[in-house]
């Protein structure tokens, strides 16, 4: 059994640092795609600011929501649709420091203000995405990316189904 908490006073890099550490020592030796992102969800919210955290798997061309964190969610989401879909599209992480000014904003839920969608990506297929979103604006920025991105290859190195 594994446990992790934010460590007190610690600054982002050293958050994640601890995050990517707790990720690599919950998903080692577990084969069940579902039960390590129910775990990586778990972990992602408890990030400063964070209200909703979790991960939309590709299931033909749209992203179908996955394990995650939060209120509700929206169930599924087209190619290039809002943050997720876009980013899956491009293939590039997202950081969305408004998204009232995110064209195209899929509203799953009213108080989100910002949001970071990051691809998980094996060779040239998207496997899915990383979202997380916040009730701050601006709570997100390139450094929570680039953190995010390197979950995101762990993630994609997990047992998901061809």
């Amino acid at each position: 059994m594994h446990t992790w908490n934010l460590p007190a006073g610690a600054d982002r890099a050293e958050i994640y640092t601890e995050l990517l550490a707790t990720a690599h020592a919950l998903v080692e030796g577990e084969p069940d795609l579902v039960a390590n992102l129910a775990n990586l969800a778990a972990c992602l919210k408890q990030l400063p600011g964070v209200s909703w955290a979790g991960f939309y798997r590709r299931v033909g061309d749209d992203l179908v929501l996955g394990p995650f964190q939060g209120k509700l969610a929206c169930t599924r989401i087209a190619p290039g649709k809002g943050v997720c879909g876009t980013a899956a599209a491009r293939r590039e992480a997202l950081v969305v420091p408004d998204v009232e000014a995110f064209p195209g904003h899929i509203a799953c839920d009213a108080d989100s203000r910002s949001e970071v969608v990051v691809p998980i990506v094996r060779g040239e297929r998207v496997l899915g995405v990383i979202d997380l979103d916040s009730d701050r604006l601006a709570n997100f920025d390139d450094r929570d990316a680039e953190h995010l991105t390197r979950l995101a290859a762990l993630v994609a190195g997990l047992d998901w189904p061809a």
